[in-house]
């Protein structure tokens, strides 16, 4: 007596179309929390930044520094020179003030856009361009972080 093994084309089919299913359900909820980690990631970087800045305040005169001269100091790792979990860092310093921005790399990367001033309240971005590359929510603009 002969035995047929394996599966027929139709078992494969179904079990195809399942992993699909699956997968369309699965895979934007996987990138939603990906995208908050990045978010959340930006915020505790932009704290980060804060606490340098206040150790470079007092050792360098009551001046605040940019991102290569914190890197010099060694109060910032180097990768702040590029981008660290899908956002780019910037510092505007002068003298007697600063803001530390966190701008998303892409769309993928975060919903938002964050800055800090020297108060050390980390805030939601404005929108950078009419072209909404990257868009923000006007309704959050300006806010504190919660």
């Amino acid at each position: 007596m002969k035995r047929n093994q394996g599966f027929s084309l139709l078992e494969l089919l179904i079990v195809v179309a399942i992993i699909l299913i699956i997968a369309t359900i699965a895979i934007p909820s996987l990138l939603r929390s990906r995208q908050s980690a990045q978010e959340s990631s930006a915020v505790a970087q932009i704290r980060t930044i804060n606490t340098a800045e206040i150790t470079y305040l007092s050792s360098n005169q009551g001046a605040y520094g940019s991102v290569a001269q914190l890197i010099t100091q060694g109060l910032l790792d180097s990768r702040f020179s590029g981008s660290v979990s899908g956002y780019s860092f910037s510092i505007t310093a002068s003298s007697t003030d600063y803001t530390a921005a966190a701008i998303p790399t892409s769309t993928n990367a975060g919903r938002f856009g964050y800055y800090s001033t020297p108060d050390a309240v980390i805030r939601y971005a404005t929108a950078s361009s009419t072209t909404c590359v990257p868009c923000f929510p006007t309704a959050l603009s300006g806010a504190p972080v919660q």
